[in-house]
Order: structure tokens, then C-alpha cells, then sequence
């Protein structure tokens, strides 16, 4: 079985719930990705207590993690997996309101894309 859990120094682990904020989290960790600003990674991993993805997750140079809102699911995965080597982003936190609507606005998109990107280029504590 591969995790393919090498190769990137860049990575972002995102919530992907079953609300309009979950699943901008999912959106903006596949632009970063596809921008290769950051390798896109499972949060099941470390959630699931994969041993060999929670070591990619703890040996990479520089982690974003997305959570959709204050119920902070991707926050509470990082910490019983002992990881806290990351930056953190929360949706709701840049004013976006949850709801159910998956029709998901480009601005919307973009909001949280970009504060990703300012994680990346920030150093985080």
C-alpha cells in the first residue's frame, strides 16, 4: 500500500464538511494545489492515525490547515494527532457566513484561497 506521502515541503489539509464553508475549504486547498503553492493532502490521514501520513504531515517545511468554521474539526485532528507544526485558517472567520448553499461564489473561493496563500508566505507559530 503507497500514501504517496512524500515530496512536498508545502502542504494544506482542509475540512471538506457538508456546509458551503467546508466545502470552500476543499476548494481553496485544490486551487493551491493545482497552483502548486501547496500539495494538497487527506486529513483522514492523520485523522484515521495513519502512521506514515501523520510523519508526512509532522515532517513538512510549512502546513496550512482549513477549517470551515468554529466547530474546528481539522484543528481537533492536528491535535490528537500530536501535530501543531501548522497555520491555521477559518472560514467563517473571514466573515463568510455558513449555510448549505453549495453553490459556492468565486469571491467566496478566492477569500479563502488568498488567505492561504498569506499563511504560506508567513511564518506561523
Amino acid at each position: 500500500m503507497s500514501c504517496n506521502c512524500s515530496g512536498s515541503s508545502k502542504m494544506v489539509l482542509a475540512c471538506s464538511g457538508a456546509s458551503n464553508v467546508g466545502q470552500l475549504s476543499n476548494e481553496a486547498a485544490k486551487r493551491l494545489d493545482i497552483e502548486q503553492s501547496a500539495k494538497f493532502y487527506c486529513l483522514a490521514g492523520p485523522g484515521g492515525d495513519i502512521d506514515a501520513m501523520v510523519s508526512a504531515v509532522n515532517e513538512v517545511e510549512k502546513l496550512v490547515v482549513i477549517d470551515g468554521c468554529g466547530v474546528a474539526c481539522a484543528k481537533l485532528i492536528m491535535e490528537r494527532s500530536g501535530i501543531d507544526n501548522y497555520c491555521y485558517v477559518v472560514v467563517t472567520d473571514l466573515g463568510i457566513e455558513k449555510n448549505r448553499n453549495f453553490s459556492l461564489p468565486e469571491a467566496d473561493i478566492e477569500c479563502v484561497t488568498s488567505a492561504c496563500r498569506a499563511m504560506i508566505d508567513v511564518k506561523c507559530e
